[in-house]
């Protein structure tokens, strides 16, 4: 059995255990990685966003799909994406670390670069002064294979080479995707494309 097989069995344990637990038939049990690292009390009542992470409709949020529409969900972590012709798409997404880096409201898509270079903001150079100033395109960089630049500076949607991120609260500000993910987003957005952050 590979060692993956055996963490997923050994996961759901946890969880089945944890479930007995919540409906009092067990004690509470803290699932632990095959690391050992203590991860939670699997009993603690926990918000969860699968319900959110489903398709909406375009029209309580844009007047028109004209050059398409991009509505990012901070709480339910997931990017909805219409296009002109009204085709539809759903991504994971990861979202900023805490409310004060978290902006929300109506922008749009100026600039789109297929292998962006990355340098930290005044704010995050402050807050980590350890930071390189400039990261060039490639396997290193924070923004991934691609790019959509908004109208709000230092604000992006963009991809990630460190897949963990996705489905967490793990930016400074901007919404990340799986490369291949923002791949799909970049070739189906315009400049100008409005975009939504509730």
């Amino acid at each position: 059995m590979s060692n993956s097989k055996f963490e997923g069995l050994n996961r759901r344990s946890f969880l089945l255990t944890g479930a007995a637990a919540a409906s009092g038939l067990a004690t509470p049990v803290i699932a632990q990685t095959a690391t050992g690292e203590v991860e939670r009390d699997l009993t603690e009542v926990v918000k969860r966003n699968v319900s959110s992470f489903r398709s909406l409709e375009w029209q309580p949020y844009f007047n028109n799909l004209k050059k398409g529409a991009i509505l990012v969900d901070i709480d339910s972590r997931a990017l909805h994406m219409w296009t002109e012709d009204g085709n539809y798409s759903l991504y994971p997404s990861s979202v900023p670390l805490s409310e004060d880096l978290t902006r929300r409201g109506r922008t749009s898509i100026v600039r789109k670069v297929d292998g962006p270079t990355w340098s930290p903001t005044p704010a995050m150079k402050k807050r980590n002064p350890e930071w390189p100033p400039f990261v060039p395109a490639g396997p290193d960089n924070p923004l991934g294979t691609h790019a959509l630049y908004l109208t709000w500076t230092y604000y992006r949607i963009h991809g990630t080479h460190d897949t963990r991120k996705i489905g967490r609260r793990s930016s400074n500000g901007c919404i990340g995707l799986f490369n291949e993910h923002i791949a799909e987003v970049f070739a189906k957005a315009k400049v100008g494309t409005q975009v939504l952050l509730i």
